[in-house]
C-alpha cells in the first residue's frame, strides 16, 4: 500500500472519530444558516464589536500516482465565535462572514484543480497556493468589515451581500471539494 493511501486511512479514521467526538464545528451549506444558538463563546470583554464570527478554511493533500489528492473544509468554529447583539441584521452580517470563507475554499479548489503538480516540490507549491489564498481570504473579511463598518453602513451592507451572493454562484463548480 502506497504511504499516501495509509496517511489517508488515517487521516480518514481521526477524522470520523473527531466528527463523531466534536461537535464544536459546522461546515459550509447553502442550505443550513448559522443561528444564534451556533455562537457559543463569551463574548470578548476587549472588543466594541457586535459579534464574531470565527471560520477556518483546511487542506489535507497528499500525492500518489502522480495524482495530487486534496481535500478541503470549510468550518465554523462554535467555540470561538460569540454575539453580544443578537439580532437577525447582525447575524446575516456574520452569516456572510461565513459565506466568504467559502468563496475562498471555493477559490482554492478552483486553484488547486488549475495546478500541475510537480512531485519534487508538491507541498512547498501547495503550501504556497494554499497561504496565498488565505491571505487573500483575510484581507477580504477586513475589507468586508471596513466597507460595512461592521454592518453599520447598510447600503454598503446590502451591496456586499449582492456580491458575496453572485460570487458564490460564480464559483459554484468549485463547490465540491471534499
Amino acid at each position: 500500500m502506497p504511504i499516501f493511501a495509509y496517511i489517508s486511512l488515517i487521516v480518514s479514521l481521526n477524522t470520523i472519530l473527531s466528527v463523531q467526538q466534536d461537535n464544536s464545528y459546522i461546515d459550509w451549506s447553502p442550505s443550513n444558516k448559522l443561528t444564534w444558538a451556533d455562537f457559543q463563546a463569551e463574548p470578548d470583554k476587549n472588543s466594541s464589536v457586535a459579534a464574531l464570527t470565527s471560520t477556518n478554511i483546511k487542506i489535507d493533500f497528499g500525492y500518489a500516482n502522480a495524482t495530487l489528492q486534496y481535500h478541503i473544509r470549510c468550518r465554523f468554529d462554535k467555540a470561538k465565535s460569540w454575539g453580544r447583539v443578537k439580532n437577525d441584521y447582525i447575524l446575516m452580517h456574520e452569516q456572510a462572514h461565513f459565506d466568504i470563507a467559502e468563496i475562498y475554499a471555493r477559490k482554492l479548489n478552483k486553484a488547486l484543480k488549475k495546478y500541475t503538480p510537480d512531485a519534487a516540490n508538491i507541498s512547498k507549491e501547495v503550501n504556497k497556493i494554499y497561504n496565498d489564498m488565505m491571505q487573500e481570504y483575510y484581507d477580504r473579511q477586513d475589507e468586508y468589515d471596513k466597507e460595512t463598518n461592521f454592518s453599520i453602513n447598510h447600503t454598503k451592507q446590502a451591496e456586499w451581500l449582492k456580491k458575496i451572493s453572485d460570487e458564490l454562484s460564480d464559483l459554484k463548480e468549485y463547490a465540491h471539494y471534499n
